[in-house]
């Protein structure tokens, strides 16, 4: 019970910090004139502060030192975030170069996979392959991480979508620490309940209309912070090496099935459309749905019952074979894309008949 009381603190600890500090950062983002202007790739129409995460790494920091039990692997993903934390603050403040942000986003990466050895080793019997060689464990991470982190970004498109996502997955990641694994992953979930105090705390200014944008800051902070969460929770072993959950690889794909979908679906377009996989533009499920007549608030109500729907399934249906089950995800997540894209259309010819 105590352990509890204090997992609860630390997400309200985190939550008041967040809240009670981001008026004072809105005013001095206003007071620096540090807001992001509208321009032909964003959807807001009036200058906005960005220095959201500012405020989100306070709460997650602060609630994450104070109740989280000492953690070799923890400590890694926090050395990790301070780092991201820095680069994210100083792109909001004044542009940086993507060379600069990718090299300190692989160093972050390095301390987290060669220090704190977060990686996936192995496929879990996923159409055969159980153990990778330690090269391609370590390449494979690397893209996961590095995609992941920039992913929260790409989604950070709508007033509350990435903010959302961070609350949901860490809720889930919570609650499979602490009530599904044994003591010694209880710090894992306490880290993730930081992390949804602080965020929740962000939504209180961010949910439509937005008063304040997370940024780049706050983005790197929650894909880093939230991905490494992910890969511990795929890769925790019992004390015989036997995994805790059987499914956990597919389940972590759909803890994260909104920026992986949208991630790989705008890389496609874009090869298809003959142009740079890292060209920005306006193709993310987000800008589909409001092209195609939705408010904002709908579109997040619709990304977010995509996402709680995907980790439902796949923790309702563990037995399933893996190989199965990640074809599933596949064909589900084809699906999405599919009826994201024309939904929209459909409903507003329905509304033109009735």
């Amino acid at each position: 019970m105590e352990d509890f009381i204090r997992a609860g603190i630390s997400t309200l600890w985190a939550f008041f910090v967040t809240v009670f500090s981001i008026p004072y950062v809105i005013h001095l983002a206003h007071l620096k004139q540090l807001l992001d202007a509208p321009n032909q790739r964003t959807i807001h129409e009036s200058s906005t502060p960005r220095l959201g995460g500012l405020s989100i790494f306070a709460g997650f920091a602060s609630a994450f030192t104070i109740y989280s039990t000492p953690d070799f692997v923890l400590m890694k993903v926090f050395a990790g975030t301070i780092i991201l934390f820095f680069i994210g603050l100083k792109d909001d403040i004044l542009p940086v170069s993507a060379f600069k942000k990718f090299f300190i986003q692989v160093l972050a990466t390095g301390i987290v996979m060669f220090l704190g050895d977060i990686r996936i080793s192995g496929f879990h019997g996923i159409f055969g392959i159980y153990q990778l060689p330690d090269g391609i464990s370590y390449m494979f991470t690397f893209v996961i991480i590095i995609g992941l982190t920039n992913a929260f970004n790409l989604i950070d498109g709508i007033d509350g979508l990435a903010g959302c996502i961070t609350v949901l997955v860490n809720l889930v990641l919570a609650y499979i620490f602490i009530c599904l694994m044994p003591d010694s992953y209880f710090s894992k979930g306490i880290a993730a309940l930081s992390l949804v105090g602080a965020v929740a705390g962000f939504l209180r200014y961010n949910i439509h209309k937005a008063k304040i944008f997370m940024g780049d800051t706050g983005s790197l902070v929650c894909g880093f912070v939230t991905t490494c969460l992910v890969i511990i929770m795929v890769e925790a072993k019992d004390d015989y090496g036997s995994y805790f959950l059987l499914n956990s690889p597919v389940l972590g794909m759909s803890l994260l099935v909104i920026p992986i979908v949208d991630t790989l679906r705008v890389f496609i377009i874009r090869v298809l459309q003959g142009r740079s996989p890292f060209d920005p533009d306006k193709n993310h499920l987000h800008h589909t749905l409001l092209n195609n007549g939705l408010s904002q608030l709908a579109t997040l109500f619709v990304l977010i019952a995509i996402n709680i729907a995907f980790i439902s399934v796949f923790l309702y249906f563990q037995q399933i074979d893996l190989s199965i089950q990640l074809l599933i995800f596949v064909g589900l997540g084809a699906l999405l894309c599919i009826v994201l894209s024309w939904l929209p259309v459909l409903i507003k010819k329905e509304n033109k008949f009735l």
